[in-house]
């Protein structure tokens, strides 16, 4: 669990970057709600959505040297049930201006689905895309980690 960490993690400014994200995203997709604004009509962000949202940015830090260069990218995200569809767009237009100036710049992306019913949350790594075996090893590692954390 990641309340029981023996370490904190502080390396948002690192390479890989590493960041954990509570709370479970909403799907893009599948998210969007009408409203009418000035009489015309416009697909907005679901309530859900707006909500991780707000959350996500209390909860990210910002990098001092916003990523420029090709990226890649892995994320598993951990949701309360098997009911969402696995979407990490929410998370990678969240990430922009706070990690990487553009989310153009991912080249490479691993994404996994995980279930925990009790802390919803992403594990994310970010490199330059050289370095996306690192980049997958590295989410692989802390997963490993997490587990060996609530088996004891």
């Amino acid at each position: 669990m990641i309340i029981n960490r023996r370490e904190k993690r502080n390396s948002i400014d690192n390479d890989p970057c590493i960041i954990t994200i509570l709370g479970e995203p909403a799907s893009k997709a599948n998210s969007r709600r009408l409203v009418y604004m000035g009489g015309k009509p416009r697909f907005i962000k679901s309530k859900k959505a707006l909500l991780y949202s707000r959350d996500f940015d209390l909860q990210c830090p910002v990098r001092k040297n916003l990523f420029e260069e090709d990226l890649s990218i892995a994320i598993k995200i951990y949701y309360r049930t098997r009911r969402p569809d696995l979407d990490e767009s929410l998370i990678l237009d969240l990430l922009e201006g706070k990690v990487y100036k553009n989310d153009r710049s991912i080249k490479s992306k691993y994404v996994e689905h995980g279930l925990d019913k009790e802390h919803s949350r992403s594990l994310i790594v970010i490199s330059s895309l050289g370095n996306q075996d690192l980049v997958r090893n590295t989410l692989l590692t802390l997963v490993e980690e997490e587990e060996g954390i609530q088996c004891k």
